[in-house]
């Protein structure tokens, strides 16, 4: 008996004891998290500046200088501002455009450290270690490996700006490691539904996200907007310079004579394209960029540019002057992004998801196309207020696109095209089709019809999955239904051999046999409804079309070859 009892005791610890088990290790394996992933990006960017460092010619600092580098640029990397000590004047020169390529690094790192936090240590059929739990760590193992690494920086030529490093650093680290644990619980789309509850309408909600959890119509119209946006600027780039192949090989020879130094700047080349590419699609839209403190570059004109440094990405400048039919050419990528995000609102105008609906009136699919504009907006202000920054005093403290600006031009752009192409393309998609029935019923998720128009469905279910009370009419086939319609009206169109409904033929079910699964709930009615005509009170309809006539009840139930 004593042993039944040390064995009961030894299953059910405290309650006290079970949260210190089961959540220490969360919050251990979080903080374990956040300082590796911290650490592998510090070690990422030492190893490259100290490859660069030992095969340069001419270094002009030993390796505590070039260590000194390394932390300076993980810390830009994040977004902070760096100041550049030591200069000829004295006065120390401001750094703070971040290479957007640099970026992917430290969130992808963030991410996937969030993310096997939240999972934890544990077999699949564990539960998941609490979210804030998660969070916490990794961004406090994080933080307290960069906080060391920010104070170490302070010594070498390029050093962060506490105020920038105190807000971009931890920024990053919040949103990045959110992401990790929002995957790691499946994404789902509760916390996304309440942030959007506080900012949107209730109309406009399901636009942004759908009832399924997936991004919606405006989101996704949006997100392709944005995508045809980038990738034209990148284009732009690609063909400016090519344009200007003789100044881009020239500047590029020229920084250097040492294949290491050469390799430096074509990996500073690569990791700057993407702000590039932004800067080329803010060309498109109008604004353009500046190349300083009043020096605008645009598509209708080009100031003359203050005295810049040979850079093989700064060859691609448009000559300055007045703009020729070449230059407004790169207009049309904000056209293309604009048509592509009115056909996305178009075709999800009439193609509902997994809810069968009619296609949207014309206000509504006019209102989706302005939200994905306003979004497509938001997303390139960002990536421009990202891709710029100041390179230097005076001249270079302004270098870049100006993210309202950008804003501005995308909104007009892409909003008054994606709603003119939305309505096209909805009044399209909705035309009626020769030889399609003029009865048009939507049909399941995922099975268009080859036709066009509408969409097929069978009957309208209940909740949980099975068929409604009122799906399946009790009265027999040949009784019309109140108001002389047939109860099998809608799926006439399928029979082309009559007009009419035709009697159950000997040997088969009836031509309603193919919805007969779906009355669930009533058990008079069996896979071939044999059954059913033989226990109906009410008298059976006359035959049509020369069919049999049902057997009388005196006659005994159906044989089996006739079920």
């Amino acid at each position: 008996m004593a042993g039944v009892t040390m064995t009961a005791r030894r299953s059910t610890p405290p309650a006290l004891l079970v949260r210190m088990r089961d959540r220490s290790p969360g919050l251990a394996s979080g903080l374990l998290g956040g300082a590796l992933a911290a650490g592998l990006g510090l070690a990422a960017f030492t190893v490259l500046v100290m490859l660069l460092w030992v095969s340069s010619p001419y270094p002009d600092s030993g390796p505590g200088g070039a260590l000194h580098t390394a932390a300076a640029l993980w810390l830009l990397a994040h977004g902070a501002e760096l100041v550049r000590a030591g200069t000829l004047s004295g006065a120390p020169v401001p750094m703070s455009l971040s290479p957007l390529l640099l970026l992917t690094l430290p969130v992808w790192l963030l991410h996937r450290a969030a993310r096997d936090a939240a999972d934890g240590d544990a077999g699949d059929d564990a539960p998941l270690v609490p979210g804030r739990t998660a969070l916490a760590g990794v961004v406090l193992g994080y933080l307290a490996v960069g906080v060391p690494a920010a104070c170490y920086a302070t010594g070498g030529a390029l050093r962060p700006v506490w105020a920038s490093a105190a807000v971009w650093v931890p920024l990053v680290a919040v949103g990045a490691a959110g992401t990790g644990v929002w995957s790691a619980y499946g994404r789902p789309s509760g916390p996304l539904e309440r942030v959007l509850g506080r900012v949107l309408p209730r109309g406009a909600r399901h636009l942004v996200l759908g009832p399924d959890g997936r991004p919606g119509v405006a989101a996704r119209a949006a997100a392709a907007g944005a995508a045809v946006l980038a990738g034209g600027g990148a284009l732009l780039l690609a063909v400016s310079l090519a344009w200007h192949g003789e100044e881009t090989r020239e500047a590029f020879l020229g920084l250097t004579e040492a294949w290491s130094g050469r390799l430096a700047v074509l990996l500073l080349c690569v990791t700057l394209a993407p702000n590039a590419a932004v800067w080329a699609a803010s060309y498109a839209l109008g604004p353009g960029f500046l190349l300083g403190d009043g020096v605008p570059v645009t598509p209708l004109a080009s100031a003359p540019a203050p005295l810049l440094p040979p850079f093989p990405l700064l060859a691609a400048v448009p000559d300055a002057g007045a703009g020729t039919p070449w230059n407004w050419a790169a207009g049309t990528v904000p056209l293309a992004a604009g048509a592509v995000t009115g056909w996305y609102v178009g075709r999800g105008a009439t193609i509902s998801g997994r809810a069968p609906a009619p296609v949207w009136p014309a206000g509504r699919t006019a209102g989706a196309a302005a939200l994905a504009g306003v979004l497509c907006a938001v997303a390139l202000s960002a990536l421009a207020a990202l891709a710029g920054g100041p390179l230097g005093p005076a001249a270079l403290s302004r270098f870049g696109p100006v993210w309202w600006q950008v804003g501005a031009a995308t909104l007009v752009w892409a909003g008054a095209t994606a709603i003119v192409t939305s309505l096209a393309v909805r009044v399209w998609r909705a035309r009626p089709r020769p030889g399609v029935p003029a009865v048009h019923l939507p049909a399941p998720a995922g099975h268009p019809r080859r036709g066009g128009g509408g969409r097929f469905r069978l009957p309208r279910h209940g909740a949980g999955g099975r068929p409604a009370a009122t799906v399946t009419s009790r009265r027999p086939k040949g009784d019309p239904a109140p108001g002389g319609e047939d109860p099998g009206e809608p799926y006439l169109f399928l029979d082309q051999e009559s007009p009419g409904r035709p009697a159950p033929e000997p040997g088969g079910g009836g031509p309603d046999e193919p919805y007969l699964f779906l009355d669930e709930g009533a058990p008079d009615r069996t896979a071939s409804g044999a059954h059913r005509r033989s226990t109906d009170p009410r008298p059976p309809a006359s035959p049509a079309h020369g069919a049999s006539a049902v057997p009388h009840a005196d006659e005994g139930p159906p044989s089996p070859e006739r079920g």
